[in-house]
C-alpha cells in the first residue's frame, strides 16, 4: 500500500536535512524584516545553521521582522504540486489557529486542488502550537507513517497527541512581546529594569501566553523543571526538546538540567524567523509530551 505525504509549514523548524531524509513537504511563510528604513521580505527556508544566527544577530543590531500569513495561492500551488506528482493522502500540519486562520487557508487550497484530482485528499492538522511543538507532531507521523499505518490513523493519533505536548517558553526580552501585544508597554519597561524572563506557554485554544515571570533564566529554567515534575515525559517514545534563540549556551544547560532530572537529553536546535520575531533573540524552549493533558 502507497504511503501518504507528511507536509508542513515552515513553523514546524525542523531542519532542510531533517525534511529531506524523511520526505517531508515544507511551505515556506514569509517574513519582512525592517532595517534603518529599508523593507525587505524574507522567505523561511533556511538550510544552514549560520542562516538562523545571521537572522537573530540582526534582530540585535536593530533590525525589526514582522510576519505575515501565508496565502492562498501558495497553498494552492504547494498542495497541486503534490498531487500532480501522484499524491493521494496528505498530512498536513499548520501553525496555531491560535495564531493564524493558516488551516483553514490550507483547507480552502485543498478542496481547490480537488476538484481536478478527486482521489487527492489533504487531512490538515491544526498544531494548537507552532516551532517545536508542531515540529514534534510531524515527528511523530514520520514514526507512524514508518511503521505502516494509514493516513487517518496518524491523523487521529496527532490530533490527540496535540493535547499533550507541554511547553515552556523562556523569552529573554519583553520588548518583543510588547510588539506582538502580548504585555503592555509599562510591563516591558519594567521587566527589563528587573531582569524579568516571562514564561510563556500554548493555550488549550492554541494561543500563546505568558504563565510566569522570573527574576532571571536561572528561575525561568527552575519553573520548567517544576513544570515537568508535574507532567512528567513519557518513556515510550518520548517527544523531548529544546529550541533556542541564538542561545545556544543557555538551552545545553537547560539540556543537562533535564538530563539529569529524567535520564533523557533532549535534542538541542534554532528556531526559525517566524516565531522567533515574537520572542526575539536569546530566548529557550523546552517542550515534552506528558501522559496528562495540558492546562495552560
Amino acid at each position: 500500500m502507497q504511503k501518504f505525504l507528511i507536509s508542513t509549514d515552515s513553523t514546524a523548524d525542523l531542519y532542510a536535512a531533517y525534511m529531506q531524509e524523511h520526505d517531508v513537504r515544507c511551505v515556506s511563510l514569509t517574513y519582512i524584516v525592517e532595517k534603518d528604513g529599508q523593507f525587505s521580505e524574507e522567505l523561511d527556508a533556511y538550510t544552514e545553521y549560520a542562516q538562523y544566527v545571521d537572522f537573530f544577530r540582526r534582530l540585535r543590531a536593530g533590525a525589526f521582522s514582522r510576519t505575515s500569513m501565508l496565502n492562498y495561492e501558495s497553498h494552492y500551488e504547494h498542495f497541486l504540486k503534490l498531487a500532480k506528482e501522484g499524491a493521494k493522502d496528505v498530512v498536513h500540519f499548520t501553525i496555531s489557529s491560535g495564531l493564524s486562520p493558516t488551516v483553514t487557508v490550507a483547507e480552502q487550497a485543498a478542496e481547490a486542488v480537488r476538484k481536478d484530482y478527486p482521489a487527492f485528499r489533504v487531512f490538515a492538522v491544526d498544531s494548537l502550537t507552532a516551532t517545536i511543538g508542531q515540529g514534534a507532531l510531524v515527528r511523530a507521523a514520520v514514526r507512524l507513517r514508518d511503521e505502516g499505518k494509514t493516513a487517518e490513523e496518524t491523523f487521529a493519533y496527532v490530533k490527540d497527541l496535540t493535547r499533550h505536548i507541554q511547553y515552556a517558553i523562556v523569552a529573554n526580552d519583553l520588548f518583543y512581546l510588547k510588539r506582538g501585544g502580548r504585555v503592555s508597554a509599562v510591563a516591558a519597561v519594567a521587566g527589563s529594569v528587573l531582569q524579568v524572563k516571562p514564561v510563556l506557554s500554548f493555550t488549550k485554544e492554541g494561543k500563546l501566553a505568558v504563565v510566569e515571570k522570573c527574576r532571571g533564566m536561572k528561575k525561568a529554567f527552575a519553573y520548567a523543571l517544576e513544570k515537568m515534575r508535574k507532567f512528567e515525559p513519557v518513556r515510550e517514545h518520548p517527544l523531548l526538546w529544546i529550541v533556542h534563540t541564538d542561545a545556544e549556551k543557555d538551552a545545553e544547560e537547560l539540556a543537562d538540567m533535564v538530563e539529569a532530572q529524567v535520564g533523557i537529553r533532549p535534542d538541542v536546535t534554532i528556531m526559525g524567523p517566524v516565531i522567533g520575531s515574537h520572542v526575539g533573540p536569546g530566548a529557550v524552549a523546552v517542550i515534552w509530551k506528558s501522559a496528562q493533558e495540558r492546562q495552560d
